[in-house]
């Protein structure tokens, strides 16, 4: 039994050692086999290149703003009556001089019409009185009429002349009321909603029929910080500013005008300033209360160097580009900003005129990484 397991050792230990030797034959080997496969070439990532481009932009200042309306006015009854008709529908657009709502005329028809009748009268009285006067000039002339009677007939023109004149204003006064039961747009805009309906007894001044804003041309009010009152006041020493509106999502301005309003004093507490400008708003589709961005053009930067925003980094060192370096090799850049011309901006240090800015791929290269430029975009 003895004999039986040391024949076991010994197999045992044969297994072992011909295991080792094995082991060290394919350690010694795999060098050999390492060193016989040479390395494959590193892969070369393409990107997408763009050349930078120079030339002269405008300055910018932008703010975010609000539309107001030029004029907007309460239309309100200057006579006391029963709403007759609304001539025109809520929300409308409308002319100057067009007529929007009517008043119960009849009363103030009857007064014209008394007063009218009133002047008839006392011009009658007049007509006589004046005739009766030239008769009695006859007459005094002749020594048939006294100084007294002749006096007394002067005395009634006069009163009948005096009752004309009273009767006339009266008169006018009639016109006018008549002519306050039909009430026109004094200016062109649109209206808001009725707030009295048809038959609703309205009085002088206390009654507000509808709400009329004029929305051609718009203000649009912002505020500028006292930080850009040096760049303004010398752009507006030169000329006229321009100024564009931006809607909420927009990237291209839908309408523009003119700055036309710089308060005269800056808030205390806010350290801004008051501005207003005059936007066109030919389709009226700008309305009062409106949120917009307004942008102020304050002077030009000429041979600016400029590239697309798109092959813009961040780090925590701030914005970087990526061109093309020796050896098509990506170098990173650090750069500073200035102001933006569409889908480029400008860069004041970091780039020169004659770099290959690396505009796309940007997640799939580092510091030194071989890239492999493709032909810039026509």
């Amino acid at each position: 039994m003895n004999l039986n397991i040391h024949k076991w050792k010994l197999g045992a230990a044969a297994i072992v050692i011909v295991a080792v030797a094995g082991g060290l034959l394919v350690l010694r080997r795999e060098p050999e086999s390492a060193k016989a496969s040479p390395n494959p070439a590193a892969f070369a990532m393409p990107v997408p290149v763009a050349a930078v481009v120079k030339k002269t932009i405008p300055i910018y200042l932008e703010y975010s703003a609000r539309t107001e309306a030029m004029r907007s006015i309460a239309l309100q009854a200057k006579v006391a009556g029963y709403v007759g008709q609304q001539h025109v529908a809520d929300g409308s657009d409308v002319k100057k001089g067009d007529l929007l709502y009517s008043i119960d005329p009849r009363d103030f028809q009857a007064a014209l019409d008394s007063s009218k009748a009133q002047l008839a009268r006392d011009q009658a009285a007049f007509d006589y009185a004046s005739a009766n006067l030239e008769r009695g000039e006859t007459l005094a002339q002749s020594g048939y009429l006294n100084k007294d009677a002749f006096e007394q007939r002067d005395s009634a023109k006069r009163q009948a002349q005096a009752a004309i004149a009273i009767d006339q204003a009266a008169l006018h006064t009639a016109e006018i009321n008549l002519s306050y039961t039909k009430i026109t747009a004094p200016f062109s805009g649109r209206l808001g909603k009725n707030q009295a309906s048809l038959g609703t007894l309205l009085t002088t001044g206390n009654s507000t029929l509808n709400t009329l804003v004029q929305l051609s041309p718009i203000y649009v009010t912002f505020n500028p910080s006292e930080t850009d009152l040096a760049a303004i006041n010398e752009a507006r020493a030169i000329g006229a500013i321009k100024a564009d509106v931006f809607i909420t999502g927009d990237t291209k301005p839908r309408y523009s005008g003119e700055l036309t309003f710089l308060d005269n004093s800056v808030d205390r507490s806010t350290g801004t300033i008051a501005a207003r400008a005059t936007i066109a708003n030919a389709d009226l589709s700008l309305l009062p209360g409106q949120y917009v961005r307004i942008r102020l053009a304050v002077s030009e930067q000429p041979d600016a160097l400029l590239v697309p925003r798109v092959a813009l980094g961040s780090s925590q060192l701030g914005k970087y580009v990526y061109v093309v370096g020796k050896d098509n090799k990506a170098e990173q850049r650090l750069v500073s900003l200035g102001a933006t011309d569409g889908e480029l901006v400008a860069v004041e240090k970091g780039v020169v005129a004659d770099d290959r800015i690396i505009s796309g791929n940007l997640q799939k290269i580092g510091p030194g990484s071989p890239v492999q430029p493709l032909p810039a975009k026509p």
